[in-house]
């Protein structure tokens, strides 16, 4: 890890202090975002977006709860890019294109169509493998996960390993 994500990290700390649940989900998503994308071979730009989407993929949630007493993944998508932003630009040491692709990350990670990057669909894979422990998922569940979403093979053996997942195409 790099300076600029180890700082990154300690300011969505901060930022969700208190909240030890969401801090523990954000850097198991990030540990999971950097393992595909490094095992992918994504290139240094690549990850470092990568990186920084995962750590603050759900920062729209605090703002979601208070605005709608909700944290749905939508309103996450809708009110997360701006918090982004504002703390990204803070710390300096991002080109407005990384910060346009990360808040582009974080405005999708609930949305499974047209995934559009490598780094969207790692960042999605990455989510669902913290969610699926931290939302209980059925067996079902995960096997339908499997079909429909995952397609790095990175993401496609870390779930089969953690859920054993056993499918007709494993």
């Amino acid at each position: 890890m790099d300076i600029q994500h180890a700082k990154l990290i300690v300011a969505m700390t901060e930022y969700d202090k208190g909240d030890a649940m969401r801090i523990q989900h954000f850097m198991k998503v990030h540990d999971y975002a950097v393992t595909i994308g490094t095992l992918e071979g994504i290139g240094e730009n690549l990850m470092s977006i990568l990186e920084s989407a995962a750590i603050l993929h759900d920062i729209g949630i605090h703002i979601s709860e208070e605005k709608y007493g909700s944290s749905n993944g939508k309103y996450q998508e809708k009110e997360g890019p701006e918090e982004a932003r504002k703390l990204l630009s803070s710390l300096g040491g991002y080109s407005n294109q990384q910060i346009d692709r990360i808040c582009y990350l974080i405005a999708h990670h609930h949305t499974y169509n047209n995934i559009d990057g490598l780094d969207y669909q790692i960042l999605v894979e990455a989510d669902f493998l913290v969610n699926i422990y931290e939302d209980n998922l059925t067996p079902q569940a995960i096997e339908n996960v499997r079909m429909k979403i995952f397609r790095t093979k990175p993401g496609l053996d870390l779930l089969d390993n953690i859920y054993n997942v056993i499918t007709e195409q494993s």
